[in-house]
């Protein structure tokens, strides 16, 4: 194809080389008749007249090869050496042709020539995502408030605790939250509360946080205590509940994350507001933590954080 292709450009060259060299030619006829009839004629000889017509069919045929010409070489990539309409010398202003320029890169490539591969047309735009949300450019959905309904605090069982092969300050549990089988929980209450007193007991854990290898064990939850410095209980759930029951606040709905994001620090945020009152009661910003309508206690601490 592209070898075909140059070989029309080549022959259409060559033609409109011979016709500037025609045209030169009539130009000089035309002066020589000029110069005659300037001599004594009156009237325009038969010659001058076929000069004439000759010029306009050439002018016309001209035309159209350059046009070809120009076509021929935008498709091919080069650049176009004639624009325009060739002005061609007749008897009253015989002009040598003065419009032969080159063309701009930036002309637009005509599609006309034949052979060649027709312009590629531009792909529309794909629309970018909003928000960040989902896809097909809907919008997210609205970020939650940061409260304790976020945060997945259930009862759990702690089945049995041992102390950690490599941590002397860290017990680690089996514990039974309601799922299909027991998480992996490690605490480091080894200092606050003996190992027999660890063992078939109910507690509170938050069981949403991102699980984190503690000394190359992985914990997979986080056992809710009232703490000070000096001491630290594990919060009592009210008798009679099971593994997996909810902890609820009125006020706040219960809405977990399915795993908290460690980057928004939802926990951290809410930290602060967690404490016990002066009756033992587990609250969030004064409200009581509940579970099945009765509420969650410490043993003994009062006001206390937490954690």
């Amino acid at each position: 194809m592209v070898t075909v292709a140059a070989e029309a450009l080549m022959k259409l060259e060559t033609r409109a080389v011979a016709a500037e060299k025609l045209i030169q030619l009539l130009r000089s006829q035309i002066k020589a008749c000029k110069d005659q009839q300037a001599n004594g004629s009156k009237a325009p000889s038969s010659e001058i007249l076929t000069l004439r017509e000759e010029n306009n069919q050439l002018k016309q045929e001209i035309a159209t090869w350059i046009t070809k010409l120009n076509d021929a070489e935008r498709k091919n990539g080069k650049k176009t050496f004639f624009t325009g309409t060739p002005v061609v010398c007749e008897a009253k202003a015989a002009s040598p042709v003065t419009n032969i320029q080159r063309e701009k890169p930036s002309e637009v490539k005509s599609e006309a020539a034949a052979g060649n591969k027709p312009e590629k047309k531009e792909k529309p735009k794909k629309e970018k995502k909003s928000g960040g949300g989902g896809g097909g450019g809907q919008p997210a959905e609205p970020e939650l408030p940061i409260d304790i309904g976020r945060l997945d605090l259930r009862v759990g069982h702690i089945r049995s605790a041992k102390k950690h092969p490599d941590a002397d300050s860290l017990y680690v549990e089996e514990v039974d939250v309601g799922e299909e089988k027991p998480r992996t929980v490690i605490s480091g209450l080894v200092k606050f509360i003996p190992e027999d007193q660890m063992q078939d007991r109910m507690a509170v854990l938050l069981c949403n946080l991102k699980p984190s290898k503690m000394r190359g064990i992985m914990s997979e939850a986080m056992v809710m205590c009232a703490s000070t410095p000096e001491k630290v209980e594990i919060l009592s759930p009210p008798a009679g509940c099971k593994p997996g029951d909810p902890v609820q606040v009125e006020g706040y709905t219960r809405n977990p994350d399915a795993q908290l994001n460690p980057k928004k620090k939802i926990f951290e945020t809410c930290a602060p507001d967690l404490k016990v009152n002066g009756n033992k009661e587990a609250c969030y910003k004064g409200v009581k933590w509940t579970v099945n309508g009765e509420p969650v206690k410490s043993q003994t601490l009062t006001d206390v954080i937490v954690k």
